[in-house]
């Protein structure tokens, strides 16, 4: 079971609320994937009013909401909208983004990590969205960040783990979960993630803009598992020199003839 800051979650597909094509469709596709970590943006929603088009139709006690500052290009609007958030939300979870290049929508490290130590300062429990920079996880870490989120690759480009080798170095230096997270375009992609040993991936667009995005939703819980149990079940050595699956020994009188 996967634990970030205290909190137990049994599924390892967290998932997005972004671009579905209606709300029921997004309901229908969240509660297939068997996630319990739903992130939404703040720019989006509001977590004080219970007929919000979001809120309105997710579980409170189905789903755990995650906050993020999808959105803030500086440590400055990212802080204040995650004190808005706490304030008219009453939560103190939050995924940090601070993206500042609409264009690329790659996270700026140097304002996320002044961000993050402001907050985890003021009693967040932060979880940073970064590029895959090993060593900007181990500054997160230090400063309190409750988990780190790599991205695959670039927000919606679904073009899945290109960030393979460093988010390896993230996995293997980590004292706290990985989440991996954008890019992720297929489940293939997802399982690849797993079972490199994150702790968890983080999956929106592809899901949303699927033809039938309950069937994609289920198929990434599907490959979630599949990557984690792989993961676990501890995976054979990779090597540059084929070696026979069945023994050789003992075909000799084959050749005496």
């Amino acid at each position: 079971m996967l634990n970030i800051a205290g909190r137990n979650f049994r599924s390892r597909l967290f998932t997005g609320t972004g671009k579905f094509s209606s709300a029921a469709v997004m309901r229908a596709a969240l509660e297939a994937s068997g996630s319990e970590m739903v992130t939404v943006a703040l720019r989006r929603v509001d977590l004080a009013d219970p007929a919000d088009d979001i809120m309105s139709v997710l579980d409170r006690e189905r789903f755990f909401f995650l906050p993020n500052t999808s959105g803030a290009r500086d440590a400055a609007e990212a802080v204040r909208l995650a004190k808005l958030a706490r304030a008219v939300g009453g939560t103190n979870w939050l995924k940090l983004e601070v993206t500042p290049d609409p264009r690329t929508l790659l996270p700026d490290p140097v304002e996320t990590l002044k961000a993050t130590e402001q907050l985890v300062a003021d009693g967040f429990v932060v979880l940073p969205y970064i590029n895959a920079d090993p060593i900007l996880a181990l500054r997160l870490q230090d400063v309190g960040a409750a988990a780190v989120m790599p991205l695959g690759s670039p927000i919606g480009t679904n073009q899945g783990l290109q960030t393979r080798l460093q988010v390896e170095i993230i996995i293997e230096q980590a004292r706290v979960p990985v989440v991996v997270d954008a890019g992720l375009g297929l489940p293939s992609h997802a399982a690849e993630a797993m079972e490199l040993g994150a702790d968890a991936v983080l999956v929106n667009t592809a899901i949303a803009v699927a033809s039938d995005p309950v069937m994609m939703a289920r198929a990434f819980a599907a490959a979630v598992d599949a990557g984690r149990l792989a993961y676990e079940a501890g995976p054979g050595e990779r090597r540059s020199q084929a070696e026979a699956s069945s023994p050789v020994q003992g075909l000799d009188f084959l050749r005496d003839e």
